[in-house]
């Protein structure tokens, strides 16, 4: 007995040593890091949060982005012992895995036999009885800086269900690898849905944790809630920096070419326009079966983990393909009406999702009045100018 007592004693104070050690070399790894004026996300910076997690009890809102360095979160945070009782897992899922659009299924990660709850189908939103057992939520994920990824409505939701149960949010901050622009046009709040949840421009130019101090100042929680929310900020970050992501943030966005094109090119979701699911280079090209006048072809196929079933799918479709000399980054409308010109079937060019994509529905009525480019700007000129000033109250980053 005596012997027991004294090998659990020294296996404590072993547990203690190991925790002291990591915890000092991720703080010291964070230092090395500030010194050399690289850009250090919150999650990075355990130093400052590990503090606000003892003896509380943690759910976190993660997927395949939320790394300190190639560890994930989650695994970096049970090996610090705290006390992880839940993983919330947005669109394309904890590993993210699911194509856009699929369902993603809650169950268990095979890894670390956590509980995942999905936020994405039926239930966006966190339930009373999902937060019961914890005190604190973490939201650690990378947006790619638009108003319709799904990952910020995400956010909304968490912060809401947070405000509604009193419970803490940590958002660890991550850089917006679009974030030196604000452009497009404004949603307008009669169509709000689930990937336009916010009056703000296509190109939002915040960073989630900047987005967040936004939701609260401005009331646009249920009943003008406010959610309790502690951010950590990214270290040596600001707005006109460019930020190669680590991680590609979903299956169909594998590179910075794809996020750079992303905010202009997903408006063709919204169309009969194929923008390269099902090829190895989606939102780095666009076409349709039809346009054969165009040079470039590719032609979709079905593609497990990313795109199941293509629109087009085993269909040679012809159009334009990118290549980083041809893209300045940014908003531009110039493609969408190019296609929309030349695709002959006018009437079955756009689709019902093409407005809540937009924010708007004076895009599609300008583009099939025949409205260039410059004129329809003219047209969010006004709003963009309103979000300008409101969106200085909230920046984190110069």
């Amino acid at each position: 007995m005596i012997q027991d007592a004294n090998y659990n004693f020294i296996g404590k104070v072993m547990m203690i040593f190991c925790l002291i050690f990591t915890i000092s070399f991720y703080s010291c790894t964070a230092q090395v890091q500030n010194d050399t004026n690289e850009i250090l996300p919150g999650a990075y910076q355990i130093d400052k949060y590990l503090h606000l997690l003892e003896g509380k009890r943690v759910g976190l809102i993660v997927n395949q982005t939320s790394v300190i360095n190639a560890t994930h979160l989650v695994d970096t945070l049970k090996s610090l012992s705290v006390d992880i009782k839940t993983v919330f897992a947005p669109e394309h899922g904890f590993r993210g895995e699911a194509d856009a659009g699929a369902t993603v299924k809650s169950g268990y990660d095979a890894k670390t036999q956590l509980p995942i709850i999905s936020l994405y189908g039926s239930n966006k939103k966190p339930q009373p009885q999902q937060l019961e057992n914890l005190d604190i939520l973490i939201f650690d994920i990378q947006d790619v800086g638009t108003r319709f990824y799904t990952y910020i409505s995400t956010m909304h939701y968490v912060m809401e269900a947070c405000a509604e149960q009193n419970k803490e949010l940590l958002i660890l901050d991550r850089p917006n690898p679009n974030g030196m622009y604000v452009d497009g046009p404004v949603l307008k709040m009669d169509n709000q849905s689930f990937v336009g949840m916010h009056p703000i421009p296509v190109l939002h130019g915040l960073t989630v944790g900047e987005l967040a101090k936004m939701i609260n100042g401005e009331g646009w929680l249920n009943n003008r809630l406010k959610c309790n929310v502690a951010i950590i900020p990214v270290e040596n970050y600001s707005h006109d920096m460019t930020y190669s992501l680590p991680v590609k943030p979903s299956p169909n966005l594998p590179n910075d070419l794809s996020i750079e094109l992303y905010p202009s090119l997903c408006l063709f979701e919204g169309t009969v326009i194929s923008v390269g699911r099902g090829t190895e280079s989606p939102f780095q090209q666009i076409g349709h079966p039809d346009l054969k006048e165009y040079k470039h072809s590719f032609t979709p196929v079905s593609m497990p983990g990313s795109s199941v079933h293509p629109p087009f799918e085993n269909k040679k479709c012809y159009g334009i393909i990118f290549k980083e000399k041809d893209v300045e980054g940014g908003f531009s409308l110039k493609y969408l009406i190019e296609f929309y010109n030349e695709f002959e079937e006018k009437k079955a060019f756009f689709n019902n999702f093409f407005v809540k994509l937009a924010g708007t529905k004076e895009l599609q009525q300008q583009i099939e009045a025949g409205f260039n480019e410059e004129d329809i700007r003219m047209g969010w000129k006004a709003d963009l100018e309103s979000y300008h000033k409101m969106r200085e109250s909230y920046l984190i980053y110069p």
